[in-house]
């Protein structure tokens, strides 16, 4: 406040001291520039569950990824592997062959073939292709699967000794990228090992292993001791996908819950033997069991199907069916229960958090656009918090941002549900030091510098930053982003005809400016600040009007309910943005340019001028309150001051309102006006005086604050004492005294120096006999530092009440004892 620029006090004089005392600052802080607040512009609900709402600028449907769609088995592929559709290029290679010359030799410098443990590798890689190409699922049967027919006869096959088993060249046999169970015992290891298809025999450890032949006639039998993975499969695994495909062929009633059941306990079982994921050799016989059951169209048993498809890592064209189906589900809002008891949240977000836009963009756009209508559901949502949604949104939103230019589109519509899902989670309490923590909003500015053009996506965004900037942690993370100032006003200026867009951004914009002195001055130092708030200020108001006069024009009746909403929305545009200007101005480099800018204020006296409290009653007074805070700077160059007569006869219109917030920034406005004389003699011939004589009998503090300030200053010419004393301004300033004196100091303060300059400079018989003893009891009662103090409870209050109390009140109490003490005398 010491280094604050020197302006106008709205009703007496600052001292000239350096140092000031607690009271002086508060008495300052009272009656300097003040923060203009607002509400949040609303978020519509929205309509029905879709990828894209009504007000979407994505084209017609036909352009959009579709919301509805059938889904069947037949969609789905049986091996679950996905397709490739790049072709590689042949290696520069070409064959050295050897030289002839090389008579001892000729075959010396060829590579040589591979021994024996390669022969059993390669074996393996035969065996398990020809498993995953299995027809059906009977070809699964334990019967079956330990036989396998020669396809392609040769040469009696060789048997594979103990030590080459157990030698490290055959230690990769072992199921390549398959995990190994850790119930395993080392002492049964190398039974893993995969049998040599292509010579028929499975190997064994030691002598008492029967040999075993595969494919040699009908008398082929199977191995009396199998691997883990296989003992789970035959004697767990099969039963089930049996059970499954027996109860699918029925028509029992509760099949779908014997089903939901079964599907649930070859969850369990895969995941207790470890192979979930890419784990399990046979996969592929589970996924074509599970895709046939989608078939029944049942919600619950295709979230279930869903849940652990997702388990199984499926990819390419069944990962995007399987999140179609997903989102199929979730379109319905009776189904949100499912999701609340099947628990299929951590594999959606695994989903975000480890595919690729490039390679799975549209399966990420269904499950996000599932996450968004669950994120709708309060339970839902705290789902998502809890299982870290938000640190999983922020690192796709940051590899959205870094997408190829043929990926952009893609990416938009997947951003547009991501950041529909942030605005829904924004709304909870808890997820606003979440936002902070992880760095949201910083990234979400880096998607907004990147997708400017994209409305949606903005939109969504902006409706973020309007709902976390009215937190303070919030508002400070998104202060602190480099550049955001400039980047608000590049989107208001790309895109000031969408006015859902244009509300929010200001709203923010006035949050950042109502914290602290810094981001009033980066807003106003960015390029293009105020030509771009005064063209959206004048394309707005010019709007408001035109749709004014043509709808008196059309027929003098009241206006339809469409014209009055859109002069709602309007004026929602001008209050938040005339919020930003009021805010703005308190810094005191600021303010001073405001004041003297032309444009800026003949656009608030337009407002003023055209509009009216019933209609427009925020706009009113949110354009009252910007005067009053330019009205303290009071340069030469000042357009406030050169305008101030033609302000004051515009705050009679305020004045004369039924609004009591309108008639309290009007009363503030002629309390710093009403310092010139011209002000008051205006005043005075208006008869306004007589209507804040009437202000004083207000049961609002601020209220009568501001009244007493307006008195005080109109009690400067003496002609002007009569006329107020006639009005009763005396007796009503002694009420004022004893209602708020103990409670508010400053208000008594300021009471008494109305008094004052009304009857401190011999003008003491203006004041009845009654009147005065009233008054002199009241000022000796509080003027007694025990009596006056008492009535301070808090301890940590009483140093400021007190300090109140001796700089506000107590001197011009005295001043006044002192005269009425010689009045009496006299008398």
């Amino acid at each position: 406040m010491e280094t604050k620029h020197e302006v106008c006090s709205a009703f007496t004089p600052r001292r000239n001291s350096l140092r000031k005392s607690c009271a002086d600052i508060v008495r300052e802080a009272r009656q300097s520039l003040r923060v203009q607040s607002t509400h949040r512009p609303l978020t519509p609900r929205d309509g029905p569950r879709r990828l894209f709402g009504g007000n979407s600028v994505r084209g017609d449907h036909g352009s959009r990824p579709p919301s509805a769609f059938s889904l069947h088995a037949r969609n789905f592929d049986a091996d679950s592997r996905p397709g490739s559709g790049t072709r590689l290029s042949p290696l520069n290679h070409k064959p050295k062959f050897p030289d002839s010359s090389n008579a001892e030799d000729p075959l010396k410098d060829f590579p040589k073939s591979p021994i024996e443990p390669v022969e059993a590798r390669k074996g393996l890689a035969w065996s398990q292709t020809r498993l995953l190409k299995s027809a059906s699922l009977a070809s699964l049967l334990p019967s079956e699967a330990c036989t396998d027919e020669k396809l392609n006869p040769g040469p009696e096959p060789k048997r594979l000794s103990a030590e080459q088993l157990c030698s490290p060249d055959l230690s990769t046999v072992r199921r390549g990228h398959l995990k190994a169970s850790q119930r395993r015992t080392p002492s049964r290891s190398s039974k893993n090992i995969k049998p040599d298809v292509d010579s028929g025999v499975r190997p064994t450890e030691s002598g008492t292993e029967q040999k075993t032949e595969l494919g040699h006639g009908n008398g082929s039998t199977c191995p009396d001791e199998e691997d883990p993975e296989s003992l789970v499969w035959n004697n767990v695994i099969l039963p089930l996908l049996q059970e499954l495909e027996s109860i699918a062929a029925g028509s029992s009633e509760g099949s779908v819950d014997r089903l939901c059941d079964l599907c649930d306990r070859l969850h369990g079982t895969l995941a207790d033997a470890d192979m979930l994921s890419r784990r399990c050799k046979k996969r592929s016989g589970i996924l074509r069991t599970l895709f046939h059951l989608v078939d029944r169209e049942s919600a619950q048993l295709n979230l279930h199907i869903a849940k652990l498809c997702l388990a199984l890592c499926v990819s390419g064209n069944n990962l995007l069916n399987i999140c179609k189906l997903v989102f199929q589900i979730s379109r319905s809002e009776s189904n949100d229960i499912l999701f609340e008891k099947i628990s299929i949240i951590d594999s959606l977000l695994s989903v975000l958090k480890y595919e690729d836009v490039s390679v799975s963009g549209e399966a990420l756009l269904y499950c996000v656009g599932a996450l968004k209508f669950l994120s709708g559901n309060i339970t839902i949502l705290r789902i998502l918090l809890a299982k870290n949604c938000i640190e999983v949104a922020q690192k796709l939103l940051q590899k959205l941002c870094i997408v190829s230019d043929c990926d952009m589109t893609l990416a938009g519509n997947i951003l547009v549900q991501l950041t529909a899902t942030l605005r829904n989670l924004a709304d909870h309490p808890d997820s606003r030091t979440l936002f902070v923590s992880f760095y949201v909003i910083p990234t979400l500015c880096l998607v907004l510098g990147r997708y400017c053009e994209d409305k949606d996506i903005c939109t969504n965004i902006s409706r973020i930053f309007s709902k976390l900037s009215s937190y303070s942690e919030c508002c400070l993370a998104l202060a602190q982003t480099p550049n955001c100032y400039s980047l608000i006003l590049d989107l208001l200026s790309k895109h000031h005809q969408k006015q859902d867009l244009v509300v929010r951004l200001l709203f923010t914009l006035g949050n950042l400016t109502a914290k602290s002195e810094e981001p009033r001055q980066e807003l106003f130092q960015c390029n293009d600040c105020m030509p771009t708030l005064l063209r959206l200020y004048n394309s707005y108001q010019r709007r408001n009007v035109s749709s004014s006069t043509d709808v008196q024009k059309e027929a003098p009746s009241p206006r339809e309910p469409a014209a009055t909403a859109a002069a709602a929305l309007t004026d929602d545009v001008l209050v938040k943005l005339v919020r930003v200007l009021a805010n703005m101005c308190i810094h005191p480099a600021v303010g001073p340019s405001l004041a003297a800018n032309t444009t800026c204020i003949q656009l608030l006296m337009e407002t003023l001028e055209l509009r009216c409290v019933e209609e427009s009653e925020d706009l009113m007074v949110n354009v009252a309150a910007a005067i009053n805070n330019l009205s303290f700077y009071q340069e030469e160059n000042s357009e406030i001051r050169r305008n101030q007569l033609t302000i004051a006869k515009l705050m009679s219109k305020l004045l004369l309102s039924s609004s009591m917030d309108a008639m309290l920034e009007a009363t503030r406005v002629y309390g710093n006006l009403s310092l010139h004389k011209d002000v008051r003699d205006l005043a005075m011939q208006n008869k306004v005086h007589k209507f804040v004589v009437t202000l004083l009998d207000s049961k609002r503090a601020e209220m009568c604050f501001s009244a007493c300030g307006v008195l005080t200053n109109l009690a400067l010419d003496p002609p002007n004492r009569v006329c107020l004393t006639l009005e009763g301004a005396s007796a009503k300033l002694v009420d004022c005294l004893r209602d708020f004196g103990p409670a508010d100091w400053q208000l008594a303060g300021q009471a008494c120096q109305a008094l004052w300059n009304l009857i401190g400079h011999g003008s003491d018989t203006l004041l009845h006999a009654e009147e005065r003893e009233r008054l002199l009891e009241i000022l000796t009662v509080y003027s007694d530092k025990e009596e006056a103090l008492k009535w301070t409870q808090n301890e940590e209050e009483q140093d400021f009440y007190r300090a109140c109390w001796e700089s506000e009140f107590l001197p011009v109490a005295q001043k006044l004892i002192k005269v009425l003490h010689s009045v009496e005398v006299t008398a």
